[in-house]
């Protein structure tokens, strides 16, 4: 359930590597969605799902009028967060603060249950978040992020807060993206080591300090989103 990787975060990578090995360049226009779909050979709203992701990220940008561009690298440490794409429902903040209170307690719920190839598994999550950071693949940047929080969800002992969490799950994600374009190497580092700080309390089985270290993280994330949370 918390593995499988979506059709649109494939896409979403296939048209990162793109903009990577520079088949799309900076400043080129992205096709007309029915082009684009019909090249890739994908549905639609895959590829539209796909390109929302790349915009988040701040890989792509949408104007008004014109269509949708790559972005130039130079200027991504100057760009802003992508409008919030839930906001008709709950505002970011309400989000992260769902995120402070649920994941604070799975985490706590997940000590003594973490097996030692989950704790392996969170490692490596965090490695290879820190090595894509470095070769500025944000798809896998994220991506090892979210197996990294998943890991833990599965081990909670409470199968209804593993539901919740699953049920707000495209929310939850939408919060470690959103900050990616704004967040710099230092922040980035500061969350690397956080993610160890939180490996090491469920390593201890020490449930307090656990559920102290996810609630931190959460809110950092959140105030490097220009949230006080």
């Amino acid at each position: 359930m918390f593995n499988r990787t979506p059709l649109p975060q494939t896409v979403a990578r296939q048209i990162q590597d793109m903009i990577q090995n520079g088949e799309l360049t900076p400043g080129d226009k992205i096709p007309s969605q029915r082009e684009f779909a019909q090249k890739l050979g994908i549905s639609r709203a895959s590829l539209r799902e796909a390109l929302l992701t790349l915009e988040t990220l701040g890989l792509i940008k949408t104007e008004a009028g014109r269509g949708t561009f790559v972005t130039d690298p130079a200027s991504r440490a100057k760009a802003d967060m992508a409008p919030w794409r839930y906001s008709e429902s709950h505002s970011v903040f309400d989000v992260f603060q769902t995120r402070m209170i649920l994941e604070s307690e799975i985490a706590a719920l997940a000590c003594g249950r973490l097996t030692a190839t989950q704790l392996e598994a969170m490692e490596d999550a965090t490695n290879r978040m820190e090595k894509c950071w470095a070769e500025q693949d944000l798809i896998a940047n994220v991506e090892a992020d979210l197996e990294f929080h998943a890991t833990i969800v599965e081990a909670c002992s409470n199968s209804m807060m593993r539901e919740l969490y699953q049920a707000v799950r495209d929310k939850i994600t939408e919060t470690q993206r959103q900050p990616i374009p704004i967040t710099d190497p230092e922040r980035m580092r500061a969350s690397i080591g956080e993610h160890r700080k939180i490996i090491a309390a469920l390593r201890d089985n020490d449930a307090e300090r656990a559920r102290r270290e996810m609630q931190a993280h959460v809110r950092n994330t959140a105030r490097c989103a220009g949230l006080q949370t």
